[in-house]
């Protein structure tokens, strides 16, 4: 006893001195925070070792041998997460750790416009994640693509929920599509699934319905009246007649809509004047706004909506009016004040 008592005393002192050293060496001069960022990138799979040598030779650590000790002593050697990281200059082997170990990584800004369709969205994303537009498109535009990502399909138009996201540097283009489908699937909460059942309709059919009202509407608090008239339409077994599924089954917009245009895709089940019922599926991605609006669409009437002024539109009930309406719109249009 009376031997190793001193040893163990010994033991302590060594210990409580290197654990001092090590956490005054921790503590460098404080972080410049006019000083420009330095990036470093943790591959997947790198070593403790690897990290620091990458941050000795970006000069954010001076001391590495005792920087893997502190690392140690902490326990954060075996926490790094990999990604891309931007380090003040300055800032004390604490800091360095905790956004290693925590993954503050470098996070890019993606938005994605609502009412946007696959041809618009893939590029989109494919040019924010670096891979390949033509096959990343090719791999994604199969109408079976919804089978992989759990949506009623068919395919995946629509089910991209449009809105602004924020991925770590390195995210693939795969990863980002599954997280703007597992937004969309976000939204559909168990009172959102009681609703569609009241509504007699089911996500396809709510989501596609969504498209059109999304692809109508310039102002946001219109799209409940909107989506009030085709709900009416489908009441009462008239036709949609919605101009933006036509412009879909043509390949995109266009400055007019000439009745040429609409005679060249009449067979298209996508044309909602010559087939009755909803189309396929989605024309584009809906906002939630949109989903929103026609799930719960206006207490309206109307049958019948036409561009009127600020982007808004007038509503009519009977065929009467809205031929009133359209003859002043056309007007205005031609020039006519």
């Amino acid at each position: 006893m009376s031997r190793s008592t001193p040893r163990r005393g010994a033991t302590r002192i060594r210990s409580v001195a290197l654990a001092g050293l090590l956490a005054s060496a921790a503590c460098g001069p404080s972080a410049d925070p006019d000083a420009a960022p330095i990036t470093i990138d943790v591959p997947d799979g790198a070593g403790f070792s690897q990290v620091v040598d990458t941050l000795t030779a970006r000069g954010l650590v001076e001391r590495p041998t005792l920087f893997t000790l502190y690392a140690r002593w902490k326990k954060a050697d075996r926490e790094v997460r990999s990604g891309r990281y931007e380090l003040v200059p300055g800032t004390d082997w604490a800091g360095i750790l905790a956004d290693l170990t925590t993954g503050r990584v470098v996070m890019r800004e993606l938005t994605i416009p609502e009412g946007w369709a696959l041809r618009q969205i893939l590029p989109r994303v494919a040019e924010f994640t670096g891979v390949d537009s033509v096959a990343f498109r090719r791999s994604l535009t199969d109408s079976a693509a919804h089978t992989r990502f759990d949506v009623p399909g068919p395919g995946l138009e629509g089910y991209l929920l449009p809105e602004t996201y924020h991925f770590a540097d390195g995210t693939s283009a795969e990863a980002v599509v599954e997280t703007m489908v597992s937004h969309y699937r976000d939204f559909w909460t168990p009172e959102r699934r009681a609703r569609l059942a009241e509504l007699g309709y089911d996500q396809r059919q709510i989501t596609t319905l969504a498209s059109i009202v999304q692809a109508e509407a310039r102002v946001a608090d219109e799209m409940p009246r909107i989506a009030a008239v085709y709900h009416n339409r489908l009441r009462i077994g008239m036709p949609l007649q919605a101009d933006p599924t036509v412009l879909y089954a043509l390949g995109g917009p266009r400055e007019r809509l000439l009745y040429a245009a609409m005679d060249s895709v009449a067979d298209s089940p996508y044309n909602t004047y010559t087939h009755p019922g909803l189309p396929p599926g989605p024309i584009g991605s809906p906002g939630a706004q949109a989903l929103e609006a026609t799930l719960a669409p206006a207490d309206d009437p109307a049958l019948y909506f036409v561009a009127g002024e600020d982007g808004r539109h007038v509503f009519s009930r009977t065929l009467a009016e809205h031929n009133r309406a359209v003859a002043e719109y056309r007007r205005r249009r031609d020039g006519g004040g």
